[in-house]
């Protein structure tokens, strides 16, 4: 018991690192596609909105250096011009930190 609960607090204080490298592409559950939809495409998929649009490498990247749980906390927190909770008011940490990996590491087509 003791061995699976340290290494299962190692790979919680590993991945809240936050390091951009291990960020890899995600498909988002059905319940995240419709989340993201109805809140993160309202700003995030707006060339017109200064926040960083889905797909945009260099935006995300810049970002991702303060790590994703610092990304997923301003997003639950409200940050700048982004309002707490990101339009969402049914999202949990999780689903912030899908819809975050999602937007920074999708492929736009050119």
């Amino acid at each position: 018991m003791h061995k699976v609960l340290f290494l299962s607090l190692s790979v919680l204080v590993l991945s809240a690192c936050g390091n951009k490298a291990s960020l890899q592409p995600i498909t988002l559950s059905e319940q995240q596609q419709q989340l993201f939809e109805q809140s993160c495409k309202t700003c995030h998929a707006n060339p017109a909105n200064p926040a960083p649009q889905v797909g945009d490498k260099a935006a995300w990247d810049k970002r991702l250096e303060q790590g994703l749980p610092t990304l997923v906390q301003h997003a639950i927190q409200g940050f700048n011009a982004m309002p707490a909770g990101g339009l969402c008011a049914t999202c949990t940490p999780p689903d912030f930190e899908a819809m975050i990996t999602y937007m920074a590491t999708a492929q736009t087509q050119k």
